[in-house]
């Protein structure tokens, strides 16, 4: 049963936009925390960005002023919004939750290069 969805990645130039979104099952979302991650090849997955149900964000420092995490729970949906990509996020992103991850889904592919 596949409860966590994520889409809009792509190939982009350095410098350009995605957003990405996640779509997950009520019982992971609703009342959650909820994360991005990304994993870079030959690379451990790390933490991008986090929002509370409240929608208070946090963010690691390398995507500070760049990237914008929200969330609609009415569509327990969590997006990413990425601004200003460089090279160095090109990556599989994932979202799950912030604490107490659950199986990981696919992820969507992000690529920036010229």
């Amino acid at each position: 049963q596949v409860q966590l969805v994520e889409s809009g990645g792509g190939l982009v130039q350095p410098g350009g936009s995605l957003r990405l979104s996640c779509v997950a099952s009520g019982t992971i979302f609703s009342g959650y925390a909820m994360g991005w991650y990304r994993q870079a090849p030959g690379k451990q997955r790390e933490f991008v960005a986090a929002i509370r149900t409240g929608g208070s964000a946090a963010y690691a420092d390398f995507v500070k002023g760049r990237f914008t995490i929200s969330r609609d729970n009415g569509k327990n949906t969590v997006y990413l919004q990425m601004n200003s990509l460089k090279p160095d996020d090109t990556a599989v992103y994932y979202c799950n939750r912030w604490v107490g991850t659950v199986d990981w889904g696919q992820g969507t592919q992000v690529t920036v290069s010229s």
